[in-house]
């Protein structure tokens, strides 16, 4: 696979569903259907969790807990682990609707991997 700073949005989403399907320990236990907005591409992808059963596509979601907004570089960084999501939204760069917790555990179980 590409790195996370070449590769093509398609490529990061295959990179994530990848590894996460490799180790489910992360999100075991949890059931929440996030929808991630990569603003300045237009693009929507939705990540499902379901008690240690993973799914994800493209589109949106017709009932997200939770929805991130953001640009192509901040997903990255947000990926990656090099960006403090607080601080984003705070100033404006991650927008979220719905459950904000959510946000924060998905930052949580993303870090378990390395992207």
């Amino acid at each position: 696979m590409s790195s996370l700073e070449t590769a093509t949005l398609e490529d990061v989403w295959k990179d994530i569903e990848a590894k996460l399907s490799d180790k489910k320990e992360p999100y075991a236990g949890t059931t929440a259907t996030y929808e991630i907005q990569i603003t300045d591409e237009d693009a929507s992808y939705v990540l499902r969790f379901d008690n240690g059963n993973l799914s994800i596509h493209a589109g949106a979601a017709e009932n997200a807990d939770c929805t991130l907004k953001m640009k192509d570089a901040i997903f990255r960084k947000f990926l990656a682990g090099n960006l403090n999501s607080m601080t984003a939204f705070m100033t404006g760069k991650l927008k979220v609707d719905g459950n904000i917790g959510l946000a924060l555990k998905l930052e949580s179980m993303l870090k378990e991997y390395q992207f």
